[in-house]
C-alpha cells in the first residue's frame, strides 16, 4: 500500500517519503541532510533511492551529501551537469524512458520550469500508481489508472493579480511565477482531464506563503473530486 509523506514543501525546500510497504524511496532532497535524518526517525539507510526533479536548491540541496550517505540518486543528465554532479550513485534518466527501484516502476515525465532538464515522475507499484510533479506550469500528459496524485498547487489567479496591485509583488515575478509554477486553476483542469475513479487522495503541494490560501485549496479540490484531500 502506497504511503506518501511530506518531510518538507515550499520554496524552503521539499522532500518526501514514499513508501509501497516493501520499498522506500525520497522524492527530492532540498532540505539538510540532518533535517531528512530527522524527518525517518534517524531510518535513512532504509531509502532504496532520491529522485530529484530538477537542479534549484530547495530540490536538490542535499544531493551531495545522499550519495555521500550511499543513497542512489536519480536525476536527468541536465540536472546533473547543470549541478556538476560526479559519482558512482548518480544515474542520469531520462523523460518517458522508464526504469525499475526494486519494487517500484518509475516513468519520468518533461515538465515546464525554468530549470535544465526538469522531470515529473509517475510510480507504480503493483495496482497502485502515483503521479509526482512539482515546480511546473502544467502537464500536458493524460496518466491512466492513478491512485495517488501529488501535485503543485503554488497560486491561485486572482490572488496573484491582488499582490501585484497591492505592490507586494513585482511583475517581473508574477511572470515567472506564471511561467513556472502551477496554480490552483490548472491543477483543476488537470483533474478534470484525468480519470479520478480510482484515486484514494490527492496532495497539494509546493504551496506560495504570500499567494495561496491553504484551507480554501484543500476544500475546493475535495468539492471538485470528492476525494481526500491533503496539503503538504
Amino acid at each position: 500500500m502506497i504511503k506518501f509523506k511530506p518531510l518538507a514543501s515550499g520554496s524552503k525546500g521539499n522532500c518526501y517519503h514514499l513508501t509501497d510497504g516493501t520499498t522506500e524511496i525520497l522524492l527530492e532532497c532540498g532540505i539538510p541532510i540532518r533535517k531528512i535524518r530527522e524527518g525517518l526517525d534517524f531510518r535513512l539507510s532504509s531509502v532504496a533511492a532520491c529522485l530529484v526533479s530538477h537542479e534549484h536548491q530547495d530540490h536538490a540541496k542535499a544531493i551531495a551529501e545522499m550519495m555521500a550517505a550511499g543513497i542512489d540518486v536519480y536525476a536527468s543528465r541536465g540536472t546533473i551537469d547543470a549541478l556538476g554532479l560526479r559519482g558512482h550513485r548518480l544515474h542520469p534518466i531520462q523523460a518517458l524512458q522508464g526504469f525499475e527501484i526494486d519494487t517500484w516502476h518509475i516513468l519520468p515525465i518533461d515538465i515546464l520550469h525554468d530549470a535544465t532538464e526538469p522531470l515529473g515522475f509517475v510510480l507504480t507499484s503493483g495496482d497502485e500508481r502515483l503521479l509526482f510533479a512539482t515546480d511546473t506550469a502544467y502537464i500536458k500528459y493524460i496518466v491512466p489508472g492513478l491512485t495517488h496524485i501529488c501535485i503543485e498547487c503554488n497560486y491561485d489567479e486572482e490572488t496573484l493579480s491582488e499582490n501585484v496591485t497591492q505592490g507586494k509583488i513585482d511583475p517581473v515575478l508574477r511572470q515567472r511565477i506564471v511561467e513556472n509554477h502551477m496554480s490552483l486553476e490548472r491543477v483543476k483542469n488537470m483533474l478534470f482531464a484525468n480519470d479520478l475513479s480510482n484515486v484514494e487522495e490527492i496532495w497539494l503541494l509546493h504551496l506560495s506563503d504570500g499567494n495561496a490560501d491553504a484551507e480554501r485549496f484543500r476544500k475546493e479540490i475535495f468539492w471538485l473530486t470528492g476525494r481526500k484531500v491533503y496539503v503538504a
